[in-house]
């Protein structure tokens, strides 16, 4: 944990407040984000449906990283009264305003692995 009035917690929040692009990929940054959002843009899921749907990732991340994107408002959390207790995940009006971005970002991503590869095979 760092200081609030460090230099670089000062320039992080500078950087935040004046930077859309910064804040965006604070908001959507990092491992697990990207792939929850990703998923749910399908529709409600359960949290063992999530789990599923990312391989490799842990119950502490994932519930962190769920946190995280409730908090930023692109994730809602329906919980069920009943025994035991279901509980569903879906994105937000915000949420889902961020599809076109997911989609963008996931092709660009495969082109440019595509390219690294052709890149890598032409090397050999």
């Amino acid at each position: 944990m760092r200081k609030e009035s460090s230099t670089n917690a000062v320039n992080e929040s500078q950087l935040l407040l004046s930077c859309g692009m910064a804040y965006t990929v604070s908001v959507l940054g990092g491992r697990w984000k990207p792939g929850i959002l990703y998923a749910l843009v399908e529709g409600r899921m359960r949290y063992s449906e999530l789990r599923r749907a990312l391989p490799g990732v842990s119950e502490r991340m994932l519930i962190a990283q769920l946190r995280e994107l409730e908090d930023h408002g692109l994730v809602s959390r329906i919980i069920y009264p009943e025994v035991p207790p279901r509980v569903e995940y879906e994105l937000t009006a915000t949420g889902r305003s961020a599809e076109p971005l997911l989609r963008a970002m996931s092709d660009w991503g495969e082109m440019l692995r595509a390219k690294k590869e052709r890149l890598v095979e032409t090397s050999r």
